[in-house]
């Protein structure tokens, strides 16, 4: 067995109806994809639609089961109260709700407006939560029980300079997640979290920094296992999170990077090497997809 392998027995999802937020994309598509080969169906959200429905034919091609694709911005309660009326009219009862969809700036703070900062804050901790309080009302309303899988980030504990909201707003995930999960134990709903190190996606890097600066930014020097993770490493973990097997585990935050933040808290501290130019060029290129 290589750790890039699937870890869990054939069925250990079946029965489950799994909804992802950015799960068209990145790492939600391949959690997602090994949720599919251990028999759940999914429900994968994000704000374009387009994008959810390759996805979603192209999951179902390679992997089997049903993947739902529904449009939905977290950022507007409306939404997403209307899309889980719609995932459950479709797949019946939603058993697990993993909150992936994030957004991040790299960025000094004093160069960031208002409505940069918010904008992270409202698709990480607001969305975060309005679909959490939208499916845990539903949950306990029904009397059924339910799991929560929020995806948090090493950051959420130390915090890091330059990316300053992202860290705001995944520590509040952080303690919404050991809060519900005290709170609504008595329903039968856990609430779990991941921190994931580098799992380095397509084009991730490339978008938040910008020319060469991706290559010399290579965060695998600051891992003490001397790389990134897999994708299927964080797959086997969320889906061992999500599953019937982890009925003991409540109120969890696994961390899974390779001891990255023991060696050196706040994952872009380094930062402070960048010259002025190139954060010049930074904020040039945020302003025209602003």
């Amino acid at each position: 067995m290589n750790f890039n392998d699937g870890m869990l027995k054939e069925g250990t999802l079946s029965g489950k109806n799994i909804l992802i937020t950015g799960g068209g994309t990145g790492l939600g598509r391949a959690m997602g994809e090994y949720f599919l080969e251990l028999g759940a169906h999914l429900v994968i959200t994000s704000r374009k639609l387009d994008v959810l429905q390759k996805a979603a034919k192209e999951m179902m091609d390679s992997k089997g089961g049903k993947v739902v694709p529904l449009a939905c911005d977290v950022r507007h309660i409306d939404q997403v109260e209307e899309m889980w009326m719609e995932a459950t009219r479709q797949m019946g009862q939603i058993h697990v709700v993993l909150n992936n969809a994030a957004g991040n700036f790299i960025s000094p703070t004093e160069r960031l407006s208002a409505n940069a900062f918010n904008t992270i804050l409202d698709i990480v901790l607001k969305g975060t939560s309005q679909l959490t309080l939208t499916a845990g009302k539903d949950w306990i309303s029904k009397q059924q029980g339910g799991t929560f899988l929020n995806i948090v980030t090493t950051y959420a504990w130390t915090g890091s300079a330059y990316v300053v909201p992202s860290a705001a707003a995944k520590a509040g995930v952080l303690a919404m997640t050991r809060s519900l999960a005290v709170e609504w134990a008595k329903y039968g709903i856990r609430s779990n979290a991941i921190a994931p190190g580098p799992f380095p996606t397509e084009g991730a890097w490339s978008r938040l920094l910008p020319g060469n600066l991706a290559q010399q930014f290579d965060p695998s020097k600051k891992v003490p296992v001397g790389r990134v993770g897999d994708h299927q490493e964080l797959a086997n973990l969320a889906a061992y999170l999500v599953s019937d097997f982890s009925s003991f585990v409540n109120g969890e935050v696994v961390t899974i990077d390779g001891g990255e933040w023991l060696k050196g808290a706040g994952e872009f501290n380094n930062l402070d090497q960048i010259p002025q130019e190139l954060w010049d060029m930074m904020e040039a290129s945020r302003n025209k997809k602003s």
